[in-house]
């Protein structure tokens, strides 16, 4: 089935400057800029003697699952189930399911994925949830590899204390259909921290605290042979700190500008590149030092606020949400906004939910549409 984006813009592919041709709002992906980034964060792991398996929530896609592992990648995390079917069908294995399925037609569908999906995993927090998942697993004559979420002090997923994530793990253990697999701690509210200094001594209380889990867990004959999180934000503090086997890390291949003003390897300076860019064009310029462009609040996550300008205004140039479909690009006193008809290339302030407004990547080599490729089960996150 042909794409929309593959009937508007198929035929540019490999013409030079097709870029600029493009229908808008149009998602683009640079692919230079994201081979760096999965090459400086695959460096990384290995230097560190740590293993990567991405979070494909951020991207969604087949393609760039397969760069990743490419890389030296274990496979991907998947939020939810329905991730998880669709990477499946398109070849990628090693997938790892971060949140709970719970329901008995979700445990249904697990069961089915689990039976072709070479390496997958699924963490529980509760232990009905382990009951429901090993008669399931059984009647199937199937092993599901489980593994036990840990809450970090956010209270959206994961047992809430160190002996509950014992107990948990025992019940695991006792279920031939089940495997334990390990533990899960991921510290979702540290990722955006936008001081390194800040960030680094409350990741070091967290640890502190998984480490006393760990120690637990080892003590009850029950060591994990995996302690999988962490994220973009954290990764250089927690690879440095030894505890995880495995990082989680996502936007790191994007870049929004939420992750790009945070200061992740106390450098202070961006570590990644914004391969992530939204290409919009003026579509109207009847106001003083200011100019409308087709790109509003249905073209991306706006949660974080109004996007920044990568290229197509003169620097200090801002933006503001005019409605659905239109956002305003607004020059310094004295300057000249841009013309109608020109293109300005956005910053999606929030990429994972900005992806998933999208059917599909315009993937560039500087000014060139070079692929195009599907955001892989879009709409399918249940």
């Amino acid at each position: 089935m042909t794409s929309e984006a593959q009937r508007l813009h198929g035929h540019l592919i490999g013409q030079q400057g097709s870029r600029r041709s493009l229908n808008t709002p149009a998602l683009v992906l640079d692919l230079e800029m994201l081979d760096r980034n999965i090459a400086e964060m695959a460096s990384f792991a290995k230097t560190h003697d740590v293993k990567l398996r991405p979070h494909s929530k951020t991207h969604k896609s087949a393609d760039i699952a397969r760069r990743q592992i490419a890389a030296g990648a274990l496979g991907v995390c998947c939020a939810k189930l329905g991730e998880a079917e669709a990477l499946s069908e398109a070849g990628i294995e090693g997938l790892h399911i971060t949140s709970p399925v719970v329901t008995p037609q979700a445990i249904t569908r697990l069961i089915a994925l689990n039976a072709k999906a070479k390496g997958l995993m699924v963490v529980v927090d509760h232990p009905a949830n382990v009951e429901a998942l090993a008669a399931a697993a059984a009647k199937a004559g199937q092993t599901l590899t489980v593994v036990v979420d840990i809450d970090p002090g956010i209270h959206r997923t994961g047992v809430a204390s160190p002996e509950a994530a014992v107990e948990l793990a025992q019940l695991v253990a006792k279920h031939k259909a089940l495997k334990y697999g390990g533990v899960q701690f991921y510290c979702g509210r540290h990722q955006h921290i936008v001081d390194f200094k800040q960030r680094k001594a409350e990741i070091e209380e967290r640890t502190d605290y998984l480490k006393g889990i760990l120690a637990k867990l080892e003590a009850a004959g029950l060591k994990p042979a995996i302690v999988t999180g962490s994220g973009t934000g954290t990764h250089f503090i927690d690879a440095k700190l030894g505890v995880y086997t495995e990082l989680q890390v996502g936007s790191y291949v994007f870049m929004d500008h939420d992750y790009n003003v945070c200061d992740l390897r106390g450098a202070d300076k961006p570590t990644f590149e914004q391969a992530l860019q939204i290409d919009a064009r003026a579509v109207s310029a009847n106001a003083p030092g200011m100019v409308t462009v087709d790109a509003g609040l249905k073209a991306m996550a706006t949660e974080k606020g109004p996007p920044m300008i990568l290229k197509g205004a003169v620097e200090g140039s801002t933006t503001r949400f005019m409605g659905d479909e239109h956002l305003a690009v607004i020059a310094p006193e004295g300057k000249a906004a841009p013309a109608l008809g020109d293109q300005v290339i956005l910053v999606p302030p929030h990429c994972d939910p900005t992806v998933n407004l999208y059917e599909s990547y315009h993937v560039v080599k500087g000014d060139t549409l070079v692929e195009i490729w599907p955001v892989t089960g879009r709409g399918r996150s249940r």
